[in-house]
């Protein structure tokens, strides 16, 4: 008997108000450009100073969410999101706008940093992430079918201020803070981070993945309205239409699990998302502008879903997954100015032929990373070294279910002598020599 999997909504809800800044940056980027007089290149500033700040956060509270407390600090930073955004959206004064992105930002990150490290201590992190990646794709769709037919320049922003209210009832859900003795000896080998060399390597591809996906997100409207000659309403329809279709593969992903490993999706999809985004990138009419933005981002969340469970494998503390994740972060906040800055000075073709071949390369040492920490086929004494030899027994058995044995890499599990009192010792008189010269029924 298998105990039933239980869903974290609470931290599903947490994930979602802390990614939705991400989501919606095309069309926060546009109507702050349309609706301030900002050009193309401050506009998308703005937006890296708004993601910037999400992964500050990240960075600097990695190692301090088990200390001040799940919901200590989620509350702290959908205060700060609520505050930021919904300031930015009540005035048209632009230092107030870009003072109340960044506020929003940091809560924005501070959200996401809970929810990541809270993700990878739970049983299985690529489900709940992939709740995560379902739940925001699904409102960021919903907004994008219903903002571009409103008004204002702050619709967006405001629309992430009362996200942010909306979860807060949830946090009474997350634990509070367990503030413990200071480690000493052998506590400190335990808090220092494994697999350092993987979660470096993860860590500094994940920016520059993260980097070229959001340089073509920050200016895929500018690419539809003015490149493929589409109006807005028609624009946010297809980003409806493409977050829709990114719902379906989070589904699938979710599905299939751990079916194909972790390597296959990361390295085969980000190949995928670099020719999509050279598709959309060099996109003149409907057609090709809606099947690249539908292809990409049917692919991009089934690849993030596996890069945030493969983060959070390499640390059951989630100390890599919130330190991965800001790295993204900092990706994502250059990814505006960049692609800003790209297609300003060579094109949107050019910016994206360039950032397809960025992708590609990254895709190598990212899908070495997912080999390596995967493990390999387990065989008889391979767990006899870490978990005993129960389980190398049992991983020989064939049709052996795969929930039986434990990862290659889990913590050791603690063996505990259990004193008996009261039980005699047995005599050495009780007992006897076999004989194989006796006669049956003989005695001493």
């Amino acid at each position: 008997m298998f105990a039933p999997r239980t869903t974290p909504w609470p931290l599903v809800a947490l994930f979602t108000a802390g990614y939705l800044a991400p989501y919606l940056l095309p069309t926060t980027v546009g109507r702050l450009e349309r609706g301030l007089g900002l050009s193309a290149t401050q506009a998308g500033a703005v937006g890296s100073a708004l993601l910037l700040s999400s992964a500050t956060a990240g960075f600097l509270l990695a190692s301090r969410v088990e200390r001040a407390g799940a919901r200590t600090l989620a509350r702290l930073g959908l205060l700060l999101a609520a505050v930021g955004y919904g300031g930015a959206a009540l005035t048209t004064a632009v230092p107030a706008v870009v003072a109340g992105a960044v506020i929003g930002g940091f809560g924005s990150g501070t959200a996401t940093t809970v929810a990541a490290t809270r993700i990878a201590a739970e049983r299985d992190p690529h489900r709940a992430s992939a709740l995560g990646l379902l739940s925001v794709s699904a409102l960021a769709a919903l907004v994008y079918l219903t903002v571009p037919r409103l008004p204002g320049h702050g619709l967006t922003l405001a629309a992430i201020a009362l996200t942010a209210l909306a979860v807060w009832p949830l946090t009474s859900r997350l634990p509070a803070g367990t503030p413990g003795p200071r480690r000493t000896g052998s506590d400190d080998t335990a808090a220092r981070l494994p697999h350092r060399r993987s979660g470096t390597v993860l860590a500094g591809t994940m920016l520059l993945w993260s980097l070229a996906q959001n340089a073509l997100w920050g200016v895929s409207g500018r690419i539809g309205v003015g490149q493929a000659h589409l109006s807005e309403p028609t624009v946010g329809v297809v980003f409806a239409v493409a977050l829709g279709a990114g719902l379906l593969g989070v589904l699938g992903a979710g599905a299939l699990g751990s079916r194909l490993g972790r390597a296959l999706p990361i390295g085969g999809g980000t190949v995928l998302i670099a020719g999509c985004i050279a598709l959309s990138a060099s996109a003149t009419g409907l057609g090709s502008f809606a099947t690249g933005e539908i292809a990409w981002n049917t692919i991009y969340p089934v690849v993030l879903s596996y890069l945030i469970g493969l983060a959070a494998s390499l640390d059951p503390r989630g100390r890599w997954a919130v330190l991965v994740g800001s790295a993204s972060s900092l990706g994502t906040a250059a990814g505006p100015l960049t692609g800003s800055v790209l297609s300003a000075q060579a094109g949107f073709p050019v910016m994206g032929a360039a950032l397809g071949t960025g992708l590609l390369l990254v895709a190598l040492p990212m899908t070495a990373v997912a080999l390596h920490t995967g493990g390999r086929p387990l065989l008889p004494g391979a767990v006899r070294r870490r978990g005993g030899h129960p389980a190398a027994v049992v991983a020989a058995a064939p049709g052996t279910p795969m929930g039986t044995v434990p990862e290659v890499g889990a913590p050791e599990q603690p063996v505990v002598e259990i004193p008996l009192e009261g039980t005699p010792a047995p005599a050495r008189r009780t007992y006897d020599t076999a004989a194989a010269t006796r006669a049956p029924g003989t005695t001493r």
